[in-house]
């Protein structure tokens, strides 16, 4: 009786198996903590990712403000130099066409002809500056026969 009780309990672990019968709970906590592990991991490298293109956006952007600043300088610069003195005196001879006491102002004058009228008393000539161009039959008969065409009189 002892070997039929014995091999009682073998069968059923047996067909237990053999049926298919649920998981043990080292496996299904081994299923929880791989899920979990491949979540984690998965939203970890989503992070790194989107620390990457932050990185890049910032990059880029502390480029354009150093671009906007170097030319907020610039133009604080020229702001400076167009309210003093010196341009406005370079604007005043230059532009202004203005003089101080005691200088002459001195403007050149043109010589009363119209351009126009001394470049149009040359005669043009036409010329022809390329080949001239073969009729169009002539080169279809050199492409198909290879030879020069009959000359029509």
């Amino acid at each position: 009786m002892a070997e039929g009780g014995m091999g009682g309990t073998q069968s059923s672990a047996l067909n237990r198996r053999a049926a298919g019968q649920g998981l043990t709970s080292i496996q299904v906590t081994l299923a929880v903590v791989l899920a979990f592990g491949l979540v984690l991991t998965l939203n970890f490298s989503g992070r790194i990712k989107l620390d990457r293109d932050l990185g890049r956006i910032h990059a880029r952007f502390a480029a354009e403000i150093e671009a906007l600043l170097e030319e907020q300088r610039d133009l604080i610069e020229e702001l400076a130099y167009v309210k003093s003195d010196a341009y406005v005196e370079y604007w005043a001879r230059d532009e202004g066409k203005m003089i101080r006491d005691g200088e002459v102002l001195i403007m050149p004058k043109s010589s009363g002809i119209p351009r126009s009228t001394a470049r149009s008393t040359a005669p043009l000539v036409e010329f022809q500056t390329t080949a001239p161009e073969p009729a169009n039959w002539k080169l279809w008969w050199a492409l198909f026969f290879d030879g020069e065409p009959p000359k029509f009189n």
